[in-house]
């Protein structure tokens, strides 16, 4: 659509052009037929004078470089007007007394005075048609300052939608509630023979990299219609009036092109609840009041299905939600243990794999990824198996990269000092026990003080064996009791603390203050929830929990709810920790030699201690 505005902006400049070009060609003959038809003559000046002493002027018009004339009778062979260059007086006293015959040299003014008018406007507009050219290549006003309020939607006709529903993987519920809309866009009599009416607009709702736009094209793809696609943020410009007419034009073209799907992506930028905030947004609410008056103008017949997607329904205005607008929410939520394996067999189509049944191991290390978070894994995996040299993808290439992904890339340049080394494996190896030894705890896979991320100087990667969605209280403490393993470790061997806990003790307090202010889990506060902010549903902010409609006496037993929590499995995990301290020696000395070690080899490790009780451990030189 662009490329089309552009195109008609070009023609419309040429035209222009050309109309100009032709006013001042004709301008320039027209001045030159009126020069000859007033016949003016252009005299010498010399020849003036004579003409003043012999008394046959009857009048003249003086300005500053001209002398302009009438004779009393006209001369044969000449006209009565004519026209001279006014000479000094001096000069010309000297000429005639010598009897020199001189003239001035009368210049045309008229073409340049118009060329010094008219060049810097068409310097000037050039320059401006260079710029709009530019802003236009660049989508910065739509193709064109005229096409402003044109809609930057792309259109993808029938032909050019590939995709299938046998490439959208992981949301069968979702792919059921749109089968009936790709049955309305292909046989819509279907329906109105019961009078059944289709969906005016789809929303779907779930958290970022799902795979809604996806899923929104595999519809369109099913059905072999024209699909519109457009983001929220681009109806609103800088200009007010811009976005409604935008939204206009939008369902113009669709409806030309019924039946036919449009799809906005990032409703929630267009869509957000008008009044919201301190400062109202005049251009953002005119364009969702004329998204609300199209939809409500709405054809059923015309076959034009609205699809949108977010991930922050709480905060859309009530009038799109209401029935007959969005009146259909498709949730297209995190895959489970059988959606994430379809998910990694879809793209792992073009990846040689060394055994399919690694992808089943995948899938059972990776509950909670999303789509776009398994498809990063697949090419992640796929790259690093280049690294290496090797023909295949196998299962180490693809923990690796589920390591990444959780943890970060390593970095093997990031050299820590024998001082800092044992305190990281002491502290990791703190977590790994304190996970191994509490029930309902995530299996510890693997243990490394290897550098990783921003600021990760070892990390304990626990994976979940199964899919949770329910946390018992206890399994709460237990995960503050495993995220303060670390910090207790260090007290029991250097019996001082360090900086290396900062990001344990953030989880473990915002884990203990959604016990209390949320979950209701102190006997103390009793079943209340404090927590009365508006969160997002699908996205998780990482925010400080701010202060609630609650009194100052309440906050303070809120904190002291919450120091309780943490104090007493600090005191049980320290008891944990002090029995098992010859195994957190010994561990902690295999992970300095080899900087990495898994699970099973901790296990190992323990077992040893369990049989042979009486052997002393191996010590850490720290100093």
């Amino acid at each position: 659509m662009a490329r089309y505005n552009e195109a008609v902006m070009d023609k419309k400049t040429k035209f222009n052009i050309w109309y100009l070009f032709i006013a001042l060609w004709g301008v320039v003959i027209l001045h030159s037929v009126w020069m000859q038809a007033t016949r003016i003559e252009q005299i010498p000046y010399s020849q003036f004078q004579e003409y003043l002493n012999d008394g046959r002027i009857a009048e003249i018009r003086i300005s500053e470089r001209y002398i302009q004339g009438t004779l009393k009778d006209p001369i044969e062979g000449h006209p009565s007007q004519f026209v001279t260059v006014r000479v000094a007086p001096d000069l010309a006293e000297q000429l005639a007394t010598r009897e020199v015959r001189f003239a001035g040299k009368i210049e045309s003014t008229f073409v340049s005075d118009l060329l010094s008018w008219i060049l810097p406007v068409l310097l000037f507009f050039g320059v401006w048609l260079i710029l709009m050219r530019r802003m236009a290549q660049r989508g910065g006003f739509g193709g064109g300052f005229m096409s402003i309020g044109k809609s930057k939607a792309k259109i993808y006709m029938e032909q050019d939608v590939k995709i299938r529903f046998t490439d959208v993987a992981g949301v069968e519920e979702a792919k059921t509630e749109l089968q009936e809309v790709i049955e309305f866009l292909k046989t819509p009599e279907k329906f109105s023979r019961l009078g059944g009416k289709i969906p005016k607009g789809i929303l779907l709702v779930g958290p970022p990299g799902t795979g809604k736009t996806l899923l929104a094209k595999a519809v369109a793809g099913e059905a072999q219609v024209p699909f519109f696609s457009i983001s929220g943020s681009e109806f609103v410009e800088m200009f007010v009036g811009v976005g409604a007419a935008r939204v206009r034009d939008l369902f113009t073209q669709a409806k030309e092109k019924a039946p036919c799907i449009i799809f906005m992506d990032e409703l929630d930028a267009l869509g957000k609840a008008r009044g919201m905030g301190p400062v109202s947004h005049d251009e953002r609410e005119q364009t969702l009041n004329q998204l609300l008056v199209e939809m409500d103008g709405f054809d059923q017949r015309a076959g034009v299905i609205l699809m949108a997607a977010t991930n922050r329904p709480e905060i859309l205005d009530q009038a799109l939600l209401r029935a007959g607008r969005f009146d259909r929410n498709v949730v297209v939520d995190r895959p489970d243990k059988t959606g994430r394996l379809a998910i990694l067999q879809v793209h792992a189509r073009s990846v040689p794999l060394e055994a399919e049944t690694d992808l089943e191991v995948v899938a059972a290390m990776t509950p909670g990824f999303a789509g776009a978070d398994l498809a990063n894994i697949v090419n992640e995996s796929a790259l690093l198996a280049v690294r290496r040299g090797k023909d295949t993808v196998g299962l180490p290439e693809l923990q690796e990269a589920v390591e990444r992904v959780i943890a970060g890339l390593e970095k093997k340049n990031r050299v820590l000092g024998q001082k800092e080394k044992a305190r990281v494996a002491h502290h990791e190896i703190g977590h790994a026990l304190a996970g191994m030894s509490l029930p309902g705890s995530d299996e510890v896979q693997k243990i490394s003080i290897i550098p990783r991320g921003v600021a990760a100087l070892g990390y304990t990667l626990q994976l979940p064996s199964e899919d949770r969605f329910l946390m018992t209280k206890s399994e709460l403490e237990n995960k503050i009791a495993v995220l303060l393993g670390g910090r207790v470790a260090e007290e029991l061997i250097y019996q001082e603390i360090s900086t290396g806990a900062r990001d344990d003790l953030l989880k473990a307090t915002d884990t203990a203050k959604s016990m209390v202010k949320a979950y209701g889990m102190s006997d103390k506060l009793g079943q209340q929830s404090f927590d009365q902010e508006r969160q997002p549903m699908f996205l998780q902010n990482g925010q400080p929990h701010g202060p609630g409609d609650y009194s100052e006496e309440t906050a303070r037993e809120i904190d002291n709810e919450v120091r309780r929590i943490i104090e007493e499995q600090h005191a049980r995990i320290t008891k944990i920790l002090k029995a098992k301290l010859p195994i957190l020696r010994q561990a902690a000395q295999v992970l300095l030699e080899k900087e990495t070690i898994s699970g099973e080899e901790l296990d190992r490790i323990a077992a040893q201690f369990e049989r042979q009780p009486e052997v002393a451990p191996k010590t850490v030189e720290v100093d």
